[in-house]
């Protein structure tokens, strides 16, 4: 997406320049310290990165299936505790192991990714639960809102975070929660040459937040932050609750 680039999503300031990696700028914003791309990547570029992202579903989120289950079932007994209804969607679920463990919790359990490979995969392993190959932007399922939305580290692939954020809000029921995880620049343990983050990873990651400014871009679309959770690792935990308005 291209637009004038200077112009910080969250609070409309004028980015400066930040660093220039590989070719690639980023600017931060004086005013909120976001840092993003400028010009943020386009379709094409969006579209070659999530297509078959981990090499035919046998690298990265792949890897280990009964360690990213053993954690999934942990975070779900603590998500389950805090919503009232029983409808859960994540957003960006990739092989659908979160979408399985709320499942096991007794939820209604749903799965986006535009990744179709992940969704194939999904699909064969956990057919208990409903999976599309769909973008939150473009997903209008016929029954919804949901109760509980899961999010987790994949906000900061947006190119236009405000369209994300507010497809997102669009799928909440008044009331219900959105957990949400993404990398935190402003984390005391991030190294200090940012290239050396294994979060800093454009074109792949565009947008890289603090806790302050994700708690103003949620605030804009209704969401309210409500608990965050402790990150020993760089990286930003909240619950927020979609305002009753």
């Amino acid at each position: 997406m291209s637009g004038d680039g200077a112009t910080c999503q969250v609070c409309g300031g004028r980015g400066q320049p930040y660093l220039t990696h590989e070719g690639m700028a980023l600017r931060r914003c004086p005013d909120c310290a976001l840092v993003y791309m400028d010009p943020m990547p386009d379709a094409a570029v969006v579209d070659a990165l999530y297509t078959d992202a981990y090499g035919a579903a046998a690298e990265g989120y792949f890897a280990k299936v009964e360690a990213k289950m053993r954690r999934s079932r942990g975070l779900a007994r603590w998500l389950a505790r805090r919503v009232r209804g029983r409808r859960f969607l994540d957003v960006g679920c990739n092989g659908g192991f979160m979408a399985e463990a709320m499942r096991e919790r007794g939820f209604e359990s749903h799965g986006i990714d535009p990744d179709p490979v992940s969704i194939a995969w999904a699909r064969e392993h956990y057919p208990g639960n409903t999976f599309h190959v769909a973008a939150a932007e473009g997903f209008a399922p016929e029954d919804a809102p949901y109760d509980l939305v899961y999010c987790s580290e994949v906000i900061e692939h947006s190119p236009d975070v405000n369209r994300f954020v507010a497809a997102i809000a669009a799928l909440l029921a008044p009331g219900a929660a959105l957990f949400l995880t993404t990398p935190d620049i402003g984390h005391w343990r991030r190294p200090r040459d940012i290239t050396a983050w294994d979060a800093f990873c454009p074109p792949s990651h565009c947008l890289y937040f603090s806790p302050g400014n994700l708690a103003r871009l949620l605030a804009r679309h209704g969401l309210r932050i409500v608990h965050r959770r402790p990150a020993f690792k760089p990286g930003i935990k909240v619950l927020a609750r979609k305002t009753a308005g």
